[in-house]
């Protein structure tokens, strides 16, 4: 398959039209091979308009998703960003393409192996992974200037709010355990702004202070 002419086509037919305008944005989305981050029995899917299963219970988040998330950080380059929710590794590998350090959590081991396997042979050199508990954040890195949760929380997790930095942009998927929007937090001196965006559904951010691992109910796909 034409990898690089699907991944043309995903960002002129899903994400242009619905209102992506971030030029470096695009250019990101443009290159990173969607299809390395996906078991190969669903690679033929990869540039598709939908989120996939990667295993373990986790998805990789549909394409417009990640761009909308990723646009609303407000990157400029030198950015330090610390990402929760790791899974395939797609977003941060995005994310790589436009900052100076990110910083990546997941809790499921397996995932950030493999995670991290494909980062070093895509020669991401300034992209970090670490295996626990994202909602406690990575406290001996902080403070980030952004930071970027990818699963679906009741609240904003207390630490990740205090290790984001001043002027700092937090976006998270806020709500239920079936429905959440985009929440954009913006930190000026210790004063947090809050903006609602697009509705999602994201699986669970799962942790001390995200939902309990012992749910059953749970969504099982981000979209």
């Amino acid at each position: 398959m034409n990898f690089d002419a699907l991944r043309e086509f995903m960002v002129r037919n899903q994400l242009i039209p619905r209102g992506i305008r971030d030029e470096r944005v695009l250019r990101a989305m443009k290159k990173v091979p969607r299809h390395l981050f996906m078991p190969e029995s669903v690679r033929y899917q990869a540039y598709d308009d939908s989120a996939l299963s990667i295993g373990e219970g986790q998805t990789i988040s549909q394409p417009y998703m990640v761009a909308v998330m990723t646009e609303l950080l407000e990157l400029q380059g030198s950015e330090k960003v610390l990402e929760v929710g790791t899974g395939s590794g797609y977003q941060a590998a995005v994310l790589a393409e436009l900052v100076k350090e990110v910083y990546t959590i997941e809790r499921i081991e397996l995932l950030a192996q493999r995670a991290e396997e494909q980062f070093q042979s895509l020669g991401y050199t300034h992209l970090h992974v670490k295996t626990g508990d994202g909602t406690l954040g990575w406290p001996e890195q902080a403070p980030f200037d952004r930071i970027l949760i990818t699963a679906g929380s009741p609240k904003i997790p207390e630490p990740l709010r205090e290790q984001l930095a001043d002027e700092g942009i937090l976006i998270a998927p806020v709500g239920d355990r079936f429905s959440q929007q985009l929440l954009r937090l913006k930190k000026s001196k210790d004063i947090f702004s809050e903006e609602y965006h697009t509705p999602c559904v994201f699986v669970p951010l799962i942790g001390r202070h995200g939902w309990s691992s012992d749910d059953r109910d749970n969504p099982q796909f981000s979209y």
